[in-house]
Order: C-alpha cells, then structure tokens, then sequence
C-alpha cells in the first residue's frame, strides 16, 4: 500500500459520501410548509420545531441525495470508470445507496434537533459536536443497516478506516466553512 493507495481510498471515501453531505443544504431552499412535527410538543417542548418540514425532508432527500448521487454517477460513466468510483456497477444498487444517506443524513439531523429541545437548546443556537455529526451518525447508521458491506468495504475493511477518520476530521471543516459562508451571504442566521 502507498501514498497514492491511501489517497484513492480517501478520495472515493469522500466522493461517496457526498449524497449525506448535500440534502441539509438543499432542504431550506424547498422547505416551508407543515413542520414534520406538526406543531406538536412533547413533555411541554417542540418535538422537532418549524425547521424541519416535510417539504424539506422530502427535497432534501431527492435533490441532495438522490439527483447528487445520480449526477456523480453519471460523470463516472462519462469518464468510463467501470466501478464508477466507489458506487459499484449496479445502478439500483447505487441509487439505493443515494437514498439511504440522503435520508438518514436528514433524519440524523432531525433526531439532533429533537436532543436539542429535550436540552432546552432552541432553534438556531449552537450547540458543539452535535451540531457537526448528528447528520453523520444518521447516515451511517443508515448504511450500517441497509447496505452493511458496501459501509464495510468503504470506511473498514483494510485500509479503509483512513476514509472514514479524514471523513470525520474534514466534516468538521467543511461544516463550520459553509455556516460561516452561509451566515456572511445572508442565508444562515448564526454562523455556526
């Protein structure tokens, strides 16, 4: 194994992860409408609050996750990548894939919500680590559940824990980049 090896298995484990990365910074541009929620509280608190509509939800899945995913697909068959730089060769697979972290990157970040109002943490305030991961750890485990060997032969097996520990370090980064961005441009509130 050497340099060039490693940076292969960073490079696709990143590019994979891509349809979990986009469908939180998709869903405010679709979103409005009836809150996931409902408007309902739970022990006197929102269980989620207006943030997290279905609409949101639902576009976030499929264009962060889904067209993202089918886009990167796409341009790994234009190169002729025969494995299509990590997807595999099995498109239904793949879509499957583009799916399951789009939807468990946002349902992740649901349930970080929902900790927040059990906390007391309103909407918008900050809120370290969670804030970071909580979409992470909905779209792992996620792929954990419903495609376990291509989670395993992409972020474990060998090498491969390289992938998944530079995912977790440069996520860090690139969520604190784009609030920053986010906030500067007028479309974040905070930047954090």
């Amino acid at each position: 194994m050497d340099f060039g090896d490693i940076l292969a298995i960073i490079g696709i484990g990143f590019w994979v992860y891509v349809p979990a990365l986009l469908p939180n910074t998709f869903a405010p541009f679709v979103g409005g409408g009836t809150p996931v929620d409902f408007g309902k509280s739970w022990k006197g608190k929102r269980i989620l609050g207006d943030g997290k509509t279905w609409r949101g939800f639902i576009g976030g899945v499929l264009l962060g996750g889904l067209m993202i995913g089918l886009a990167q697909y796409g341009l790994s068959e234009l190169c002729g990548s025969a494995d299509h730089w990590g997807y595999g060769d099995d498109i239904w697979r793949a879509v499957k894939i583009f799916l399951v972290l789009g939807t468990g990157s946002l349902l992740g970040d649901m349930f970080g919500s929902f900790i927040k109002r059990r906390i007391g943490i309103q909407r918008g305030a900050k809120a370290p680590i969670l804030d970071q991961y909580d979409f992470v750890f909905g779209s792992f485990v996620f792929l954990m559940i419903f495609d376990w060997s291509f989670f395993y032969d992409t972020y474990i097996e060998g090498y491969h824990w390289i992938a998944l520990v530079f995912l977790l370090l440069i996520i860090w980064f690139l969520h604190r980049g784009t609030n920053i961005i986010g906030y500067k441009i007028g479309v974040k509130d905070q930047p954090w």
